[in-house]
């Protein structure tokens, strides 16, 4: 990929990236990589960690911001993508809430995004998407007290997961009306889901929060599939993004060695 075509900031997703340590020595292997800014998704094995946990993980974060950070999920290896909309787990999702945000005053992290959840058998679509637009409110408000945003992101590989286009997730923004709620833009997933990225720029561009990229076929590194990853990204700034590109790929062989696309001086800004 080459260098030039946009200059937009990256954040380094460190639940896909750096895996070759563990969780905790994930933001040192960034820094010493040259990232200044990170993402994760939830890092916890619950909705509500032991207190030391979430120490430790707040003290792994020395030397870099954190940007980005996803509510709990649920079990991800089992397919559970989200409790947003996920009726009786009301509980689980207002606690990790209440980590997150703590999570937040302590690191300045000031976007979260929140995985909408499966439909589930048995359970009324309208009657999810009902729970959804009342948790999304909460969060909002609560996210709104501190200037921080949520965003919705479209996913693919998730036969069950409602959100697939770009237009499936401003469906739920345009009706639940909050300026603090946006689009996630993962290219990957878009792509896979058939969508136009081009739209992201042409129409879709003021309700993004957030990108993320991976190429596609096969979620590794820029270069390994067909997307015309960096034009997508110059477009998007182009027309006005001026947010943060997440690094969401599976690298391949490692991911020092995937980083070979991105030269350091590309990685951090300051």
């Amino acid at each position: 990929m080459p260098e030039e075509g946009h200059s937009l900031p990256y954040v380094a997703n460190l639940s896909i990236l750096f895996k070759e340590v563990p969780l905790l020595e994930r933001a040192a292997a960034a820094r010493d990589a040259g990232f200044t800014d990170v993402e994760f998704w939830w890092p916890f094995g619950s909705a509500v960690p032991a207190r030391e946990e979430v120490d430790a993980f707040v003290k792994s974060l020395a030397g870099v911001r954190l940007r980005g950070l996803n509510f709990f999920a649920g079990d991800m290896a089992a397919g559970e993508r989200g409790l947003v909309s996920w009726i009786g787990r009301e509980t689980e999702f207002a606690d990790s809430l209440v980590v997150a945000l703590g999570i937040a005053e302590r690191t300045g992290c000031r976007s979260f995004n929140a995985l909408y959840g499966n439909r589930l058998d048995g359970e009324d679509p309208a009657k999810q998407d009902d729970l959804a637009r009342g948790h999304l409110d909460k969060a909002a408000d609560a996210a709104a007290r501190i200037g921080a945003q949520l965003v919705l992101e479209p996913l693919s590989g998730a036969d069950r997961y409602p959100l697939k286009t770009a237009a499936d997730a401003v469906a739920v923004l345009d009706d639940l009306g909050r300026e603090n709620v946006r689009l996630l833009a993962d290219l990957y997933h878009l792509a896979v889901n058939g969508d136009d990225l081009d739209a992201l720029a042409t129409t879709h561009l003021a309700r993004i929060g957030h990108v993320q990229i991976a190429d596609a076929p096969g979620r590794h590194q820029p270069g390994t599939g067909s997307l015309d990853i960096e034009g997508h990204l110059a477009r998007l700034q182009n027309a006005g993004y001026a947010g943060f590109v997440g690094i969401e790929y599976v690298p391949e062989p490692d991911t020092v060695t995937s980083l070979q696309w991105l030269p350091k001086t590309r990685r951090g800004r300051a």
